[in-house]
C-alpha cells in the first residue's frame, strides 16, 4: 500500500512529477466539445476519460439511480486497465471546470476503491495553461498493464431510502451542493422539477473555491465545514448534488480540509425528484 498524498496538487508540483515513471495524467473534461477540445490541446501525456460512458452506468430511466449512477466494478476495472493505471500509479486528474466536475468524481471513485495516490489539479485546465504546463495535440497511448482488480466501493454511500429517513433528523445533515437558485426552486435547467430535499442545507460547491478558481486553503475549508456539520458525526453527513458528480467536489474539499469523507448520495436530486418524494422550495 502506498502512502496517501494530499487530495489537491498544484500546477508547479505536477511539473516536478513529469519524469515520474508511475505518473498517469487524466483529462476528465465534460461537455459536447470535450473530446474535440482534448484532441486539439491537452496536458502533455494526458489520457481522456468520458464521464458518461466510462465513469457512469447511465440508464434510460433516471429514477433508478439518477443521471450518473456509478459504473459496475467490472466496467470501472476495465476503464482503469485501459488507462494503464495500476495500484502503484500516481494519478493526477483535471477537468475544464476548475476540478468541480468529473475530475472530482474520478478522484472519489479511485479513493473509493482504495487507490491512495490520486490528486486533482488545483484550478484545472485553466490554471495549467496559466502556469505554462506543457501541452500537446498528439495522440496519447496508455501503458500496457495487468488488469486493475476492483472489488467494491469502500467509501461510504447513501441511498434514497436512507436520505428520506434521516433528512430531517437533527442527528444527521444532508448537504445539497447545487447553486442556490436550483436549491431554492427558482430554476432547474437540468432535472424535471425545481426544489430541494426537505431538511437539506445548501452549501454551493462554488464556495469551495476562491475568486481565481482555486481551492480555499485546508484550514479555511476545515473551519467552513466544521461550522456546517456543527455537532453531527461524520458518518451521519450525506452530500448530494444533481446527479452525484459535483457532490464529489465538496467531498474533495472536505478531504482537502483534513476531515473525514462523508457519505455520497449518488442518485441525488435527479433520482429523488423522479420518485414522488417530498420536495421543498425556499420561501422568500
Amino acid at each position: 500500500m502506498t502512502k496517501d498524498v494530499p487530495p489537491i496538487i498544484q500546477a508547479n508540483e505536477l511539473q516536478e512529477l513529469y519524469n515520474s515513471e508511475n505518473l498517469v495524467i487524466v483529462d476528465v473534461s465534460t461537455g459536447k466539445e470535450a473530446r474535440a477540445n482534448y484532441e486539439a490541446k491537452h496536458l502533455d501525456g494526458a489520457l481522456f476519460v468520458d464521464l458518461n460512458t466510462q465513469l457512469s452506468n447511465i440508464k434510460e430511466d433516471a429514477s433508478m439511480g439518477g443521471r450518473h449512477p456509478l459504473p459496475t466494478m467490472e466496467h470501472f476495472s476495465k476503464t482503469l486497465t485501459n488507462l494503464g493505471i495500476t495500484e502503484e500509479s500516481h494519478v493526477v486528474v483535471y477537468d475544464d471546470k476548475y476540478g468541480a466536475n468529473a475530475a472530482a468524481r474520478f478522484w472519489w471513485m479511485l479513493k473509493a476503491i482504495g487507490h491512495d495516490k490520486v490528486q486533482v489539479l488545483d484550478g484545472g485546465w485553466q490554471e495549467a495553461e496559466k502556469q505554462g504546463l506543457p501541452v500537446s495535440s498528439k495522440p496519447e497511448s496508455a501503458r500496457r498493464t495487468i488488469p486493475y482488480k476492483v472489488r467494491q466501493w469502500i467509501l461510504p454511500l447513501s441511498s434514497i431510502d436512507e436520505v428520506e429517513k434521516v433528512s430531517q433528523d437533527e442527528n444527521h445533515i444532508v448537504i445539497d451542493v447545487r447553486e442556490s437558485d436550483r436549491y431554492n426552486g427558482l430554476t432547474e435547467p437540468i432535472d424535471l422539477v425545481a426544489g430541494h430535499i426537505p431538511g437539506a442545507v445548501n452549501v454551493p460547491f462554488q464556495t469551495n473555491l476562491n475568486d481565481q478558481g482555486l481551492f480555499l486553503s485546508p484550514q479555511e475549508l476545515k473551519i467552513k465545514y466544521l461550522a456546517v456539520f456543527e455537532n453531527v458525526a461524520p458518518e451521519n453527513v450525506i452530500v448530494h448534488c444533481g446527479s452525484g458528480v459535483t457532490a464529489c467536489h465538496t467531498l474533495l474539499a472536505i478531504a482537502h480540509g483534513g476531515l473525514e469523507i462523508p457519505k455520497l448520495y449518488v442518485g441525488s436530486w435527479s433520482e429523488w425528484s423522479r420518485n414522488d418524494k417530498p420536495m421543498a422550495t425556499q420561501e422568500f
